[in-house]
């Protein structure tokens, strides 16, 4: 069994973006809208500040109480997407229920849309015309490609259907003629499925969730669901008896999630200069 090193791909991804960003005149800034407090939520928006500013990124995070109503966070952000200072906006999901999250998404133009998450974005992706892929698309792509891991004449099975994961990978899939299968909390007896999938990727954010014999032998698995279990961040995965199955398999930490970050702050980079 063979561990996808994102840790790895990641650095050279952040080596070359500093080699672009130190040539570029202007000065670029993520902002990043967080509503509400959550553990799990501030750890992923400290990984991406910290790796933004490594290689000459500004960060701005704006955070914002979790009672906000949904009319009066739209106002805030429209405001925040015509500050000039920032490049490219996201907003940290999830939101509190009572948000209307894609109403949300959708006030940030594809311009500035690093994310790939409003229906603009998304649209322009779908139909092949974005210059940048959704993050965590782009993360599963680089790995697979790093590894020369064959995917387009592969059966692949998706756990879970979420705005970050489930449905951005599915979307790029299906571009790529790839037969798929799509799994929510709704499919019975998911095991049956999983066990004929050459490829799982999974991220439900539900604590090893995936035990061994639900796969199929010699499985690449793709664990992009992280949660936090006990006082520690854990994947869909149960490591242990995953490893004993899989031919290739990401760790938590340092597989998918450097991966995504590298790739969102790519995008980024490339929303500010133009190139893809």
């Amino acid at each position: 069994m063979i561990l996808l090193d994102g840790k790895k791909l990641s650095q050279r991804i952040f080596d070359e973006l500093k080699g672009e960003i130190s040539a570029m005149k202007k000065k670029i800034r993520l902002g990043v809208v967080v509503v509400g407090k959550d553990p799990v939520i501030e750890k992923f928006v400290g990984q991406k500040k910290k790796a933004a500013e490594e290689i000459g990124i500004d960060v701005r995070v704006y955070p914002f109480d979790a009672a906000i109503t949904t009319n009066e966070l739209r106002k805030r952000i429209a405001k925040l997407v015509h500050e000039p200072h920032n490049t490219g906006l996201i907003i940290q999901l999830p939101v509190p229920a009572h948000i209307n999250k894609q109403y949300i998404l959708n006030a940030i133009p594809p311009e500035k849309d690093v994310d790939v998450l409003s229906g603009r974005a998304i649209g322009s992706f779908i139909v092949g015309k974005s210059r940048i892929m959704p993050p965590v698309a782009g993360a599963v792509k680089a790995l697979l490609e790093e590894y020369k891991i064959e995917y387009k004449n592969k059966h692949v099975a998706i756990l879970g259907a979420g705005n970050l994961v489930g449905r951005p990978i599915a979307l790029w899939l299906l571009q790529e003629g790839v037969s798929l299968n799509m799994l929510t909390e709704d499919t019975a007896h998911p095991e049956q499925l999983l066990q004929k999938a050459d490829i799982v990727i999974s991220g439900i954010g539900k604590p090893h969730f995936v035990k061994g014999d639900m796969l199929k032998e010699n499985a690449v698995i793709i664990d992009a669901g992280t949660s936090e279990s006990a006082g520690k961040f854990v994947g869909d995965m149960d490591p242990e008896s995953v490893a004993k199955k899989a031919s290739y398999l990401t760790p938590i930490p340092g597989g998918v999630g450097p991966v995504t970050i590298a790739v969102l702050l790519k995008n980024l980079v490339a929303l500010a200069t133009g190139k893809k």
